[in-house]
């Protein structure tokens, strides 16, 4: 078996080419070369040692990343076209690589791979490893939040929609997925909303659902054959023929999607998504309290007012004296309404009322107290807030419970 000197040394000789060519084109001098060379020499030993760490490999890569930019810009001081940027990203992919299977429990470096096959617009090595780290790491939510959110981003819903209920299934500690879940789909309603109303947009809007992105990450089924091949191992494609075109969506389903009947656009899956997530055991009123703030925080939703319904009358249901509970049911008659609005005073008349009432009811009244003054603090630094609205909540400052 090689030695680290060994192994280092075969990793120093591939990076050869790359140094002649900083050398010929006179992107690096030969004192700077000599110096690249220590420094890899010194990253290689250490990485290759036996007690070497996670963040040897990092500081590995992220050394690798800025020579690569600063090849790059002195690319283009010197005006060198010639040279390619492949190599050196190419090594960064290897070391990046190598890391990962050293240390195929470290979290970090699996997102960190990730993150650079991102910026590097890699997709298919992003979707292998991406596949890779989620079949290593199951349990953790922030990769399936990532795979979820890409997929979103790509307009590729339906495989976003997997990928966050799985990562459900897996992830039952906490309701991270569960909450970017809920928020991937408001996004999404805000998304149709603004598509609704133009022409053709309701059709437009979800025909992305029924499209799949290239970028979408699939996961085998064991023992599955693929019967589409010829016997080559390439894939077979139907002949069309002069079959007709068919619509994606006909002219029945056109008009309900348009209209106000679709579930989906009016919060079905959203709602779902709450309802489901209180069957959970890590479900308490903070993590209802999360579900009414990341809710009410989509003002340009039009079935937001709906949801926000929902999970308050789910609260008061579960939860109904409990501090939580009675903080959001102050604060619901002023969601989407500004200060400088002249719906702000009736609104807020109606919350000061809902904030008597609960004072007197609450199992905790220090903690709604606390809530409702870290709640306003922040309201009476508004410049456009009116004199009057300014001393009433100063007045409500001054008399809410103290310890």
């Amino acid at each position: 078996m090689a030695g680290v000197p060994e192994k280092a040394r075969f990793y120093l000789e591939r990076s050869v080419p790359q140094l002649r060519e900083f050398e010929a084109k006179g992107i690096f001098t030969p004192d700077e070369i000599r110096s690249l060379v220590r420094k890899r020499t010194d990253f290689e030993h250490l990485v290759l040692s036996p007690g070497n760490k996670p963040t040897d490999w990092l500081n590995y890569a992220a050394w690798e990343k800025s020579l690569e930019t600063l090849r790059a810009k002195r690319c283009r001081r010197l005006q060198v076209r010639s040279s390619s940027k492949h190599t050196g990203e190419g090594r960064i992919f290897g070391i990046l690589e190598r890391a990962v299977n050293r240390h195929p429990g470290t979290i970090e470096l699996w997102k960190e791979y990730l993150a650079y096959a991102r910026d590097m617009k890699a997709t298919k090595r992003y979707r292998k490893v991406m596949t890779r780290a989620l079949r290593m790491h199951p349990s953790k939510p922030e990769l399936w939040v990532l795979a979820g959110r890409r997929s979103a981003k790509n307009g590729d819903m339906q495989a976003a929609r997997g990928f966050f209920m799985r990562g459900a299934r897996f992830c039952t500690r906490d309701a991270t997925v569960w909450l970017e879940y809920a928020r991937c789909e408001m996004e999404w309603l805000e998304r149709m909303d603004a598509k609704r109303g133009k022409k053709g947009g309701a059709e437009k809007a979800l025909q992305e659902q029924a499209e799949q992105s290239d970028d979408e990450i699939k996961f085998a089924e064991e023992n599955s054959e693929d019967e589409e091949v010829d016997e080559n191992g390439q894939l077979v494609f139907p002949d069309s023929g002069n079959a007709p075109e068919k619509k994606v969506f006909d002219e029945d389903t056109t008009k309900k999607l348009e209209g106000k009947g679709n579930p989906a656009l009016d919060g079905a899956i959203t709602l779902a998504i709450f309802d489901i997530s209180k069957k959970q055991p890590f479900f308490n009123p903070t993590v209802a309290e999360q579900f009414f703030d990341l809710f009410a925080s989509f003002d340009a939703v039009s079935a937001q007012g709906r949801i926000v319904q929902h999970v308050l009358d789910s609260m008061i249901d579960l939860y109904p004296n409990d501090p939580t509970t009675c903080f959001c049911y102050i604060r619901q008659p002023l969601i989407n309404v500004g200060v400088d609005t002249p719906s702000y005073p009736k609104a807020l008349q109606e919350a000061l009322s809902h904030l008597k009432s609960s004072l007197s009811a609450t199992t905790n009244k220090l903690q709604l107290a606390e809530k409702v003054r870290i709640w306003i603090e922040p309201i009476l630094t508004s410049e456009d807030l009116d004199p009057g609205i300014r001393t009433v909540l100063d007045y409500t400052l001054r008399t809410l419970p103290k310890p």
